[in-house]
């Protein structure tokens, strides 16, 4: 097992809003269902539904940044910049992610204005004001019941910089190397590790980084979103044509790790990672 001694953070990435760009910070507080201010607000249809990327690959080309007190400042191709509180005194409304129900308050109506004419469609954005209301999606790889933010189903996601290097020399070598090199932004990590061997993270079970230790609950399986281009909205087939020949863990086209925090602390760039199990 690689003990990891030698591995430091490389980068800390925050996703305010699910699907939206984002940004690097220098350091995050780690929260029981996530980093401090990542995806802790969500777009949804008129039915409640989350709209992502998946659906509508162009919210790639906008961003979100976290403002002090939770809000958040919207950014996006033809649109003013527009800052958005945290909804107050709202009764929350149902939503749902991944067929799962559960509770959010929606922000006021410039906002979804704002992303209604960005998007050419009617949406509302959410915010969960209480991550308490939604549960780890797969409570098998969280029997503590623990809970998460407008994630997909875990608080954080780690990836390395050398399982990136090893995907894309092996992208190289496929049918699409044309696609390749692809950047760390296409799988949105929270945490980027460097000093790592490839793939070193599938033997991991339970790491520290600085004085937070996490669990991890499973290899992170991966989606649409990932053959996006992030500057451009443009989508391809990399890297799920390679992942699908080469990095098939337990049906999952595996990159990076999908992680646990076992305590609340503060990450910063440059803090060393130790392999605990």
């Amino acid at each position: 097992m690689d003990n990891g001694f030698d591995a430091v953070v490389h980068g800390i990435h925050l996703h305010p809003v699910k699907s939206v760009g984002g940004y690097d910070t220098a350091r995050a507080a780690v929260e029981p269902w996530g980093l401090a201010g990542d995806r802790r607000w969500m777009l949804v249809d008129t039915d409640g539904t989350a709209v992502t990327q998946r659906e509508r690959p162009e919210l790639a080309l906008s961003s979100a940044a976290t403002l002090p007190g939770g809000g958040v400042r919207l950014s996006a191709p033809g649109r003013a910049d527009l800052e958005v509180e945290p909804p107050r005194a709202v009764a929350a409304a149902g939503v749902m992610l991944f067929g799962k129900k559960f509770k959010a308050v929606a922000a006021d109506d410039a906002a979804h204005a704002w992303f209604s004419a960005y998007l050419g469609a009617e949406v509302r954005l959410m915010h969960l004001d209480d991550p308490a209301r939604r549960r780890t999606i797969n409570p098998a790889y969280a029997p503590n019941g623990e809970t998460v933010s407008f994630a997909d189903g875990y608080p954080l996601q780690i990836a390395t910089r050398a399982s990136l290097d090893a995907l894309n020399a092996l992208i190289a070598q496929g049918d699409r190397a044309d696609e390749g090199p692809l950047p760390m932004n296409r799988f949105r990590p929270n945490v980027v590790l460097d000093g790592t061997e490839p793939w070193a993270e599938d033997s991991w079970s339970r790491l520290s980084i600085g004085d937070v230790c996490f669990r991890v609950a499973k290899p992170c399986g991966r989606c649409v979103v990932t053959t996006t281009d992030q500057s451009t909205a443009e989508r391809g087939k990399e890297p799920l044509r390679t992942l699908a020949r080469h990095r098939r863990i337990g049906g999952l086209l595996a990159f990076g790790v999908l992680v646990i925090p076992e305590n609340t602390g503060t990450l910063h760039v440059g803090d060393a990672m130790k392999v605990l199990a």
